[in-house]
């Protein structure tokens, strides 16, 4: 009798085997269709696991949008946009170079940008709808993730030193309008008129969207319905010699946008994000969208909490996370060690970088 009652084990015991035996196979993901997992290649938009560069100091970006085309373009427009963003990393070189900071490194590297008519910061911003000049900026810094940022200012000369002297000299982070304005000049920065902000190409940028929305068509924002070689926002990252982290934006924001649209570029974790032992991010593109997906934050916490590198961190917020929210855009990000990610999905995005050993790397075209 004792025998029989227990005879059930058997069978009990084989199933439990069997179980186990299927268990690494069903442990294993399906197969996927190799369409759902390509990527499109090229610098900049191709492996998520490969860097843009390493041994990096400082990068900039002079925006993400259309792309200049090698057979559009003559070498002086070239030229130019090239020694713009050469420009402002032989700036932040002399500032690291001099034993300054990555905070300091930025700034210097982003008003270069800001004065330099071709970009869509400060003297070059684009137009609001009612003709005007409204203009954004931050900065963060990675070692205590202090932050200050300015909107919808319009009479700074440089919007990246007022973000800087409010996180260094107030205990807010973001001053809009007029009272940042009033801030700015409180403290010593050059107050310029809105014509200082004028160029005849904005100008034509702005009525070209005008006649899109006396034609009927969705009223023209950006630097793509414009027609504009590229958005211009600009930004830097940089790590000094303690190894830390710093990023700076600036922007005018979209052609033709309505009076008081804020972006993401002054919006710590959207446009702008530091934190050292992960990253010094700074985004451009369609600000709306960039906002929605806490852009810049998302690369720090997929390497802070998910144990990513930043190019596959980076890579995954710019080519994918951000376009299924439908925007397009691109991302400098840089982290401790020097390695930098670039990764863009708008047809191109002008940026640049300066290592160590002082090399000055530009890149202007799609493809380099």
């Amino acid at each position: 009798m004792r025998v029989r009652s227990r005879l059930w084990i058997v069978p009990v015991l084989a199933a439990l085997v069997a179980v186990v035996a299927a268990l690494p196979a069903l442990s294993q993901p399906a197969a996927e269709p190799a369409a759902t997992t390509s990527v499109a290649v090229g610098p900049g938009r191709g492996s998520p696991s490969r860097p843009e560069a390493t041994g990096v100091v400082l990068a900039v970006h002079g925006g993400a949008g259309t792309a200049l085309r090698r057979e559009d373009t003559d070498a002086r427009t070239e030229k130019a946009y090239r020694d713009g963003l050469a420009g402002a990393l032989r700036a932040g070189q002399k500032v690291l170079r001099d034993g300054g900071g990555s905070v300091a490194a930025v700034e210097a590297a982003v008003r270069v940008l800001e004065d330099d008519p071709l970009f869509n910061a400060g003297r070059g911003a684009v137009f609001t709808e009612d003709a005007g000049h409204e203009l954004d900026a931050s900065v963060m810094r990675g070692s205590d993730q202090a932050a200050g940022a300015v909107a919808g200012v319009r009479h700074v000369r440089n919007p990246v030193s007022a973000a800087r002297l409010v996180m260094e000299r107030t205990p807010h982070v973001l001053l809009a309008g007029q009272g940042a304005d009033d801030f700015a000049a409180r403290n010593g920065l050059p107050a310029v008129t809105q014509d200082h902000f004028w160029t005849q190409a904005r100008w034509d940028s702005l009525m070209k969207a005008k006649e899109r929305s006396r034609g009927g068509r969705t009223p023209a924002v950006g630097a793509e319905a414009a027609g504009e070689a590229a958005m211009g926002t600009v930004g830097a990252v940089a790590v000094d010699r303690g190894r830390d982290l710093a990023a700076a934006t600036s922007t005018g924001g979209m052609t033709n946008k309505m009076a008081g649209r804020v972006g993401d570029s002054p919006v710590v974790g959207a446009g702008t994000y530091a934190k050292n032992g992960t990253v010094a991010a700074s985004a451009t593109g369609q600000g709306e969208v960039f906002l929605r997906g806490a852009a810049t934050a998302t690369i720090s916490h997929l390497m802070e909490f998910g144990g990513r590198d930043v190019a596959s961190a980076a890579h995954e917020v710019v080519r994918e996370r951000l376009t299924a929210l439908g925007g397009t855009g691109g991302v400098i990000a840089l982290d401790p060690q020097g390695v930098l990610a670039a990764p863009y999905s708008s047809e191109g995005m002008l940026y640049g970088y300066l290592t160590a050993d002082g090399e000055v790397v530009t890149k202007v075209f799609p493809g380099e």
